[in-house]
């Protein structure tokens, strides 16, 4: 994976970040979700490499390889806005201080916090298979709470671990064809580890607590994105089957907005790397 791509472990301050880095040109940042880690693009990284681009995949907070400080009370130590000042950190030690942006499903949280927080920093932003987290919470229907029960189950104290913990391998399930090999191999390396599980868990009980503030408080004071921003959703995926067309939702955060679906499922970067591959360096380049 990741031919010609450097690797190294960032220091920004109290957290350590593994990231992944290649290429020449315009600097483009990609944030996996959960529970995977940055070599989930390694199908899409080399094809942004051959357009022009310099790619940077980091682990976020706590994922794969990279490790931050211990859980806080108010789970803030794992807040999307902690992780997106890591991500900055990240960027500006690699020489990078404005670039574009790319997240899938938790780490479209953290894209969406970076946008909002460090806007000159952002050329442009591309958000996959998410929506901000506050737009969830507000449409909770029992069609909701019945498919994306995990949420609220990740958020419960300790319980989570125990039963993860007990049979991580069943619990994330992954398919080494679909992902490549030596994908799969990572992300059950660290699925395995104690502390990744519960690193993520707080990704999620931030996201219900102080994640969720965050977001309000945007939205009451009329907080936008600036900058031009792309929606991508997986039609195999049910982002669509549970808000009909995703970009009315963003249109509430967002002036300069397209988007459409892609014939994927929810792990779009493994499933349909080409079709994504090429509308993000499309966005990128326009």
């Amino acid at each position: 994976m990741f031919e010609n791509f450097e690797e190294k472990l960032v220091e920004v301050g109290e957290a350590s970040i593994f990231v992944r880095h290649g290429g020449r040109g315009p600097a483009v940042l990609l944030l996996h979700g959960h529970p995977r880690t940055s070599a989930t693009w390694h199908r899409v990284a080399p094809q942004l490499v051959e357009r022009g681009f310099t790619v940077v995949c980091p682990d976020l907070r706590g994922y794969g390889r990279s490790r931050g400080p211990a859980p806080a009370a108010d789970h803030s130590a794992h807040s999307k806005r902690a992780v997106a000042n890591d991500m900055v950190a990240v960027m500006d030690s690699l020489g990078h201080t404005r670039f574009a942006l790319a997240g899938h499903d938790r780490g479209g949280a953290v894209a969406f916090r970076l946008a909002l927080d460090h806007p000159d920093a952002v050329s442009r932003v591309a958000f996959l298979d998410c929506m901000p987290i506050s737009e969830h919470l507000s449409r909770i229907t029992a069609k909701f709470a019945t498919q994306w029960w995990h949420w609220f189950f990740f958020a419960q104290a300790d319980i989570p671990e125990r039963v993860i913990n007990a049979d991580p391998d069943s619990w994330y399930r992954g398919d080494p064809r679909s992902m490549g090999r030596e994908n799969h191999d990572e992300f059950r390396e660290a699925t395995r580890n104690p502390d990744v599980v519960r690193a993520m868990l707080e990704d999620y009980r931030a996201g219900l607590t102080v994640d969720l503030r965050h977001e309000e408080a945007d939205r009451a004071a009329g907080v936008r994105l600036r900058p031009p921003a792309l929606v991508l959703w997986s039609l195999r995926d049910d982002l669509e089957d549970l808000y009909g067309d995703p970009l009315k939702i963003w249109e509430h955060w967002a002036d300069d907005l397209r988007g459409h679906g892609i014939d994927s499922g929810h792990h779009v970067a493994e499933e349909a790397p080409d079709a994504l591959a090429a509308a993000l360096g499309d966005f990128f380049d326009d």
